[in-house]
């Protein structure tokens, strides 16, 4: 989908996506859907097998953190509607597809480049949370400073695997 497009798709007038109780779904359905694709990772030969770095957290470490993040997330995307709808639906899709892009088709150098991506694009949209909102901004922090942690934890896979 292009950017053209998914702009389009959100300019139609469509209650759901113009109500900004909706940015609470979206942000539910992208964390249940990102973590359809890695929950069974005790379970996944290839992920097991791959070499990991010695900072990579046990697997409930990511399912205490990322509840929080999106939380966060959803709270800064609340407190800033419509002003970051679009680039924050945007970028959610980015970190939902990463996890379908790593965990279930196994391509960690694509998973690097969205990631890398996301942070670009985290980084614009905490800079636009911050002109308009700085308490939105600093709840937006951890979700970044967690995506440069998980962008480090895909390198090293590609590079030592």
């Amino acid at each position: 989908m292009s950017l053209e497009l998914f702009q389009d798709f959100l300019e139609k007038d469509s209650l759901f996506l113009n109500n900004r109780y909706s940015i609470f779904l979206f942000t539910f359905l992208a964390l249940i859907l990102g973590g359809l694709s890695s929950s069974d990772t005790p379970n996944d030969l290839w992920y097991q097998e791959l070499n990991k770095s010695f900072l990579n957290p046990p697997g409930y470490i990511f399912g205490l953190v990322w509840p929080i993040l999106y939380f966060l997330m959803s709270i800064s995307a609340y407190r800033t509607f419509p002003n970051t709808r679009n680039l924050f639906l945007l970028q959610l899709f980015f970190n939902a597809i990463w996890s379908w892009i790593f965990f279930a088709f196994h391509l960690p150098l694509l998973a690097l480049v969205i990631i890398w991506l996301l942070i670009g694009l985290n980084i614009k949209l905490n800079i636009d949370l911050y002109k308009l909102d700085k308490l939105s901004a600093i709840l937006f922090i951890p979700y970044i400073v967690w995506l440069f942690f998980a962008s480090y934890l895909n390198l090293f896979i590609v590079v030592n695997n």
